[in-house]
């Protein structure tokens, strides 16, 4: 169903006509007609997203209807149409999806204002606000909640994020909260809107970061398409002035040469996919240092031979690369399996030692 259709068939609910409706029906009964036929045809109306007082005055009007006659119901459907194609402009439904169509447009302060506002007046449901954060947001949240806590949140997440999340726990402290995932069976609907106004609560409470990114994401992006050579003296230089952030650093940091560490050989033909073949002809044939090497041989060896055959008869065709261009064509592969990471195409594998 579309948003205008939705919007315009159930913001009736519990109105009243200012004009006697020349069916004889009021809004509320009209609006229980519309609905009842929707489910009639098969189509699921999303009534959930209604308020509880709204969902309850269609649900007592549909109880309280017998029959409609098939004139009556043309001449419903026919009024709801002609409102329908009225609509010049949707506007989004509650107060996260406003402010995700604002997000940019206000200030950050104002939009975490207006989420706390909404929360303790109860015209929102704070898990709309809580599922959809990414999962770096979420796990200091399941670290430092009771078992029980984190396990309700779990329970509101899609099973594939709360796998993901479930997974970079102790395993202590997994088995725990899995556990107690059994007990929340019988859990009010009270107490879970309770523990996500809470936990809602302490992500507007942390305070606005003027960059999106740690410091270490930062120089870490910063040094991925700096020259090699510019990337060791500055990391030499963190080293002596910074032996843990230059860590953090070297952790963040992904070039070329920790493709073979990071990038899974199924995804391999993906990236080829999305870097264009001149480039990646120039990337593997100027990997000229062994840690470059082994990156080209790790693409060449997943992807498939005739393939790899057709590549390598380039490579040779292309004779010396200048160092330049090498770095720039490395730099496009490296920047095309980001962007893939990102979109969420692949996923690299996190290895703590792979410096």
């Amino acid at each position: 169903m579309s948003q205008p259709l939705s919007r315009i068939t159930f913001a009736r609910v519990g109105q009243t006509a200012s004009s006697p409706p020349r069916t004889g029906l009021s809004q509320k009964e009209k609006a229980a007609v519309i609905v009842r036929l929707l489910l009639a045809e098969g189509v699921a109306p999303p009534l959930a997203s209604l308020p509880e007082h709204m969902q309850a005055a269609l649900t007592e009007q549909i109880a309280a209807m017998r029959l409609v006659d098939r004139t009556t119901l043309a001449q419903v459907v026919e009024e709801f149409v002609n409102e329908l194609e009225q609509v010049g402009l949707a506007f989004p439904g509650g107060i996260e999806a406003a402010l995700q169509a604002l997000d940019g447009h206000i200030s950050a302060q104002a939009a975490s204002r207006l989420r706390r506002l909404a929360g303790a007046s109860g015209k929102v449901d704070p898990w709309e606000r809580i599922v959809p954060l990414p999962v770096d947001r979420l796990l200091p949240l399941l670290e430092a909640e009771s078992t029980e806590v984190a396990a309700v949140l779990l329970s509101k997440l899609p099973v594939a994020r709360a796998a993901d999340l479930l997974g970079r726990l102790p395993g202590d402290r997994a088995r725990r909260v899995a556990h107690a995932m059994a007990l929340t069976g019988n859990i009010n609907p009270e107490t879970v809107r309770r523990i996500g106004l809470a936990l809602a609560a302490q992500i507007e409470a942390e305070p606005v970061k003027a960059f999106e990114t740690g410091p270490e994401a930062r120089v870490g992006a910063i040094l991925n398409v700096a020259p090699a050579a510019t990337r060791a003296v500055v990391l030499e230089g963190l080293e002596a002035d910074d032996a843990a952030f230059a860590a953090k650093v070297k952790k963040a940091i992904f070039t070329f040469a920790h493709i073979p560490a990071r990038l899974q050989g199924r995804d391999v033909a993906r990236v080829v996919r999305a870097v264009d073949q001149a480039v990646l002809v120039t990337a593997l044939a100027g990997a000229t240092e062994p840690g470059d090497r082994a990156a080209a041989d790790h693409i060449l060896a997943n992807m498939s031979q005739r393939l790899a055959q057709a590549l390598r008869e380039e490579m040779a065709e292309r004779g010396r690369i200048r160092p330049r261009d090498a770095e720039d064509a490395q730099a496009a592969v490296v920047d095309a399996i980001r962007t893939l990471e990102a979109q969420g195409e692949i996923a690299l594998r996190q290895d703590e030692d792979e410096d």
